[in-house]
């Protein structure tokens, strides 16, 4: 399935999307990236290549800055503004979820009742700054207002998955993973990858009632 990508303007400049189609969608989910990373990292490419076969549209969002070539992203309140500004023009088709990693996760989590998603896909979420656990930002987690998914690695140096409190949200450990999905050489990148996109799948499927296919998504064969 092709990919093609449409600019939506924003106050602080014109966004990309990069829309992957499903033939029959069920669902649409919408994917930020993180705060000096794009929308090429290695577990929404994975999303971005699988779920569309499987009825989920995925549509990576690309911030203005990134568009505009920057590195860096700007305030909270900026990112939450483009993202706002943009989501209603995504051609939407089914139910519509919203998520991302890392920065593109808290984005996501605080706008999801404004722009009443179904529910919300947090990869690798930056539950606090490495080595400050007493900055904490779970309150956007809790206040999605919706089901959140977190799919988090168990070395991930902004949260690891036990200090994420239980009953809150449905939360997923990634073996071996940090922060940027990516496992030591002794372990299988491409399983890991596996493991996030079955994991995400299932979790769409059940809030939407698509009715996920018994087969495993996975990661496709190169």
């Amino acid at each position: 399935m092709g990919m093609r990508s449409e600019h939506v303007p924003t106050p602080g400049g014109d966004a990309r999307l990069l829309i992957h189609e499903a033939k029959d969608p069920y669902a649409t989910l919408v994917l930020g990236h993180g705060a000096s990373g794009g929308s090429g990292a290695r577990d929404l490419m994975a999303l971005a290549t699988t779920l569309p076969a499987h009825g989920v549209t995925i549509i990576r969002f690309e911030q203005p800055f990134v568009v505009a070539g920057r590195r860096i992203g700007p305030r909270p309140d900026v990112l939450d503004e483009a993202w706002l500004a943009a989501l209603p023009n995504v051609p939407v088709a089914g139910r519509l979820f919203v998520g991302g990693r890392s920065a593109g996760a808290r984005v996501a989590c605080r706008t999801a009742q404004a722009v009443n998603a179904a529910g919300v896909v947090a990869l690798a979420f930056p539950l606090h700054p490495p080595g400050r656990p007493e900055k904490s930002r779970l309150a956007e987690l809790v206040g999605a207002g919706a089901p959140v998914l977190v799919v988090q690695g168990e070395m991930d140096a902004f949260g690891r998955p036990g200090e994420f409190p239980d009953g809150e949200f449905e939360l997923v450990a990634i073996p071996h993973a940090n922060h940027s999905m990516a496992v030591p050489k002794a372990y299988d990148q491409r399983q890991t990858l596996a493991t996030a996109v079955d994991t995400v799948h299932e979790f769409v499927a059940g809030v939407a009632g698509g009715g996920m296919d018994r087969a495993h998504s996975g990661v496709p064969q190169s």
